[in-house]
């Protein structure tokens, strides 16, 4: 199993937006290539992440919305499990669609960052 299905945490939290697919520009990447568009999506969240000083092995939580499930397979697993040493819990939800339609992908996180 790729991810836990609960973890026990306390004090300071990073609550994300749902991330997409944008380059830096705005642009969406990969449309219609649902590993492309985890890919960018990762790489958001690790700039998010990044600038608050945090570190994907402070990633307790995250959600996947899709619009096809079905694209979710070993190649999409192959893009997310490099960002973790533990595995947070995790969810993966089909939804009729995103904000753009060329939008394959929105993900979500909950990060737990360290005391000041």
């Amino acid at each position: 199993m790729p991810f836990s299905l609960g973890v026990v945490s306390s004090g300071r939290y990073l609550h994300t937006a749902g991330i997409t697919a944008r380059d830096r520009s705005g642009k969406i990447v990969g449309p219609g290539d649902v590993v492309a568009q985890v890919q960018q999506c990762f790489n958001n969240l690790s700039d998010i992440l990044e600038h608050v000083g945090a570190k994907f092995d402070q990633v307790i939580k995250y959600t996947i919305y899709v619009t096809d499930i079905q694209h979710f397979d070993e190649a999409t697993r192959n893009v997310r499990w490099p960002y973790f040493v533990d595995r947070p819990a995790a969810t993966l939800v089909e939804v009729s669609r995103l904000i753009d339609p060329e939008m394959m992908v929105e993900i979500e996180a909950i990060a737990h960052l360290p005391n000041e």
